[in-house]
């Protein structure tokens, strides 16, 4: 280009000059775009990643609590699912999940508003609630959950989170639909061969009632027929059972199926039907019984790693009882050293 092609004393023909240069000589940039996600398939991606960080790192997260969504009152549910909401793993519900006798409607009313926005990261279990419905046994529960609750007609199934074997049973004992919980049930025997299969597990359990409760009414609260579930998960070396249906928190220390105090080989125990339903008071401390408190809706969160767990109750916003502590794997003790 001449060298004079911009000589000129008058200044805006210079100016003018000058700004056709840059444009000419500076080459043209289209910027790239950054194609964002439908807002639809963002959380598929964050769900996406956590599994990934979580298989890489081996420490999974499960939360969630019993006795949940009441329509009569719904505050407790929206509480804790306010909770749930902050905290990223798999959900346990541990039944009684829509009061008051688990029908469709209640589902879609109560439940699905509250905790059903985790349904995709959720793993139910059968509550007395769910039966409620007479001579359906359970068929809305079922019809809601899908595969996410196991076999259809059955309640009980298992899954696997890193190092951890969970399973889920349906320990409403007595509805003709379920087939009882004592030895050679069929629940019973897929137990022992569930159990069977995953020697070198670290191995929770969690269901809707507890074999042990500090509960007023023994009747509601302690549940002797499911001596034989625990009695499989005791010589499997199960290290937790979480429960629900007394409506309040309670933790046990270590201790075989008969209550005896076992810290070398037994089961911890945590009751946690605190899902937002109501309150039920706890009467005079069951033998080994560490902690108890029926005035505070939460959720339990747990971290699993190979050889370790830890719990902590969180409580819902505007209450201050917590607990926590940890504990490690019977079938994996040197993982934990």
């Amino acid at each position: 280009m001449p060298r004079h092609i911009c000589a000129t004393k008058e200044p805006w023909r210079q100016s003018a000059c000058r700004l056709i240069l840059l444009i000419l000589l500076v080459p043209a940039h289209t910027p790239t775009q950054t194609q964002t996600p439908p807002a639809a398939d963002r959380p598929k991606h964050s769900e996406a990643k956590r599994k990934k960080k979580q298989a890489q790192d081996g420490t999974f997260v499960l939360v969630g609590a019993g006795d949940i969504a009441s329509c009569q009152s719904p505050e407790g549910a929206r509480a804790t699912a306010k909770l749930i909401e902050q905290i990223p793993g798999t959900v346990f519900a541990a039944g009684d999940l829509a009061y008051e006798k688990g029908s469709a409607t209640e589902f879609k009313t109560c439940y699905d508003p509250t905790w059903g926005r985790f349904k995709e990261r959720t793993r139910p279990a059968l509550g007395n609630h769910e039966y409620g419905v007479p001579g359906a046994g359970a068929h809305a529960y079922f019809e809601y959950w899908g595969t996410r609750a196991g076999p259809a007609g059955k309640g009980y199934y298992s899954y696997d989170l890193g190092a951890w074997h969970i399973v889920v049973l349906n320990t409403n004992c007595g509805f003709r639909n379920v087939g009882g919980c004592d030895k050679d049930s069929q629940q019973e025997m897929w137990l022992k061969e569930d159990l069977r299969e995953h020697p070198n597990a670290c191995i929770l359990a969690y269901g809707h009632h507890a074999l042990f409760s500090s509960g007023v009414f023994k009747r509601h609260a302690v549940h002797p027929e499911l001596l034989q579930l625990w009695a499989d998960l005791y010589a499997a070396h199960a290290d937790l059972v979480l429960a629900g249906h007394e409506h309040s928190y309670e933790r046990f220390a270590p201790q075989d199926p008969e209550g005896h105090a076992d810290p070398t080989h037994g089961i911890r125990e945590i009751v946690v039907g605190t899902g937002g339903r109501s309150h039920d008071p706890l009467g005079f401390a069951t033998p080994n019984s560490e902690v108890r408190e029926w005035e505070t809706f939460g959720v339990l969160k747990l971290t699993l790693t190979a050889g370790k767990y830890a719990w902590e109750f969180i409580p819902e916003e505007g209450k201050t009882f917590r607990d926590s502590g940890s504990g490690v794997c019977h079938n994996q003790p040197s993982e934990s050293k």
